[in-house]
């Protein structure tokens, strides 16, 4: 019974944040997922569906992540067969990748299917001497066939894999089929996505397990269409998605029981938010967000002896201008409170718009009146007496209009800003 563990999108080199303790997680996020599912579990080899790399250009320190993780699998006997991704395919203007450096390597099957424009068939068995070839029948009677990144041309790159199933040897046993693209209605905002039609012909030419990548959300289809997601969030959006690696047995019968593992090494990410209402105090939006950080750690969603990436999103309408409020100074100190490796902080709150409408005839003292008023109400802390105050600004200015000492000019501010007044 063929037991394998698909993974993909494994992004090694990840630099967001600017961040080497960040970049080191997809390296040890991919190490215990090798190390648990893997090797632990015996498999009969490992899938990689593709952007095993962030970048298609890699420092020499995230090529040796790769090395160690697949010297593991190695050493075990464990082939493992890969195709490129988006990111990881050759660069413009060259004919070669790391990943097909590391399948000289012999450290993974790199599958492809041949150049046919040049008379090589689109499907050749995996040579080992020459390490090239676009499909392979590994001993434990399975077949695994590769695929490149073929972005907008993939509906039409369907048809010629179809086709070109028909004319291989009869398969083993169960075909699989490396395929880095995504499904339509998965995740939002994905432009290019293939219909679920555009894919069957796939099924109707022999595979019976088509293996994913891509997309970093886990889904499957009809149970011959898996994807299992990324292995780390590339971002805190990604964190609600159900991602991992799939561990897959296959029985005598072709049944595929495919589970999504993940229970790994993984960097926690938690999000919160924090309402803002007109009424509130321009001091309420360092309290509120302190207030809510103090409480996410009492409660252990954040743990900060585990550095965790943490997301603080500030939305709502303020009554002050947003702009006063030091967002810096407050995400400084809140990424000190929780210890956390990555601190985020949203700050998109909108700023009332105060405007009372005024008539063609009004005088001068209710135009005064209304843009005194509409001032003041922009401030929470104002608002509630913004018209008995504005009466106070209008007698303040006629008063020192009228030459009236400071004096007495600060006594009658002190008078309106009382509690009691």
């Amino acid at each position: 019974m063929p037991k394998f563990l698909h993974v993909s999108d494994v992004h090694l080199g990840f630099d967001r944040y600017d961040s080497r303790a960040r970049t080191l997680d997809f390296f040890f996020a991919l190490k215990d997922v090798f190390e648990k599912y893997a090797l632990a579990q015996q498999v009969d080899f490992v899938l990689i569906g593709g952007d095993l790399f962030e970048h298609r250009n890699i420092k020499p320190a995230i090529l040796n992540h790769a090395q160690y993780c697949l010297r593991l699998l190695q050493e075990a006997n464990i082939p493992v067969l890969a195709i490129e991704g988006n990111h990881d395919n050759a660069p413009y203007g060259t004919k070669s990748s790391w990943l097909r450096f590391l399948s000289d390597e012999g450290l993974l099957k790199l599958l492809e299917p041949g150049n046919v424009s040049a008379g090589d068939p689109f499907y050749s068995h995996w040579d080992e001497e020459e390490n090239r070839g676009g499909y392979i029948d590994l001993d434990c009677g399975v077949r695994v066939l590769g695929s490149s990144w073929y972005g907008a041309a993939a509906p039409r790159a369907i048809e010629q894999i179809a086709e070109a199933l028909g004319e291989l040897p009869t398969a083993p046993g169960p075909s699989i089929l490396l395929f880095h693209h995504g499904l339509e209605g998965q995740i939002a905002r994905y432009a290019g996505a293939l219909r679920y039609r555009e894919v069957l012909p796939l099924k109707n030419a022999g595979i019976d397990y088509l293996a994913l990548g891509h997309i970093h959300k886990s889904y499957v289809e009809d149970d011959w269409i898996f994807n299992p997601g990324s292995i780390e969030a590339n971002n805190v959006e990604e964190s609600q998605f159900e991602r991992g690696a799939f561990l897959v047995e296959i029985d005598a019968k072709g049944k595929i029981t495919a589970e999504l593992k993940t229970d790994y090494q993984q960097r926690p990410i938690v999000r919160l938010t924090q309402k803002m209402r007109t009424g509130d105090a321009i001091e309420s939006v360092e309290e509120g967000a302190i207030e809510l950080v103090e409480k996410a750690i009492k409660s252990k969603k954040i743990i900060p002896e585990q550095q965790p990436i943490v997301e603080l999103r500030i939305t709502g309408t303020v009554g002050f201008d947003r702009l006063d409020v030091d967002i810096k100074q407050i995400q400084k100190q809140l990424q000190e409170k929780c210890q956390a490796l990555i601190f985020l902080l949203r700050y998109d709150v909108d700023s009332a718009d105060y405007a009372s409408p005024i008539s063609a005839d009004a005088s001068r003292l209710e135009v005064e009146q209304e843009v005194f008023t509409d001032l003041l109400s922009a401030n929470g802390v104002y608002k509630p007496r913004a018209a008995q105050l504005a009466g106070g600004l209008i007698d303040l200015k006629d008063r020192q209009m009228e030459g009236e000492g400071e004096e007495s000019l600060y006594e009658l501010v002190e008078a309106m800003l009382a509690t009691d007044s």
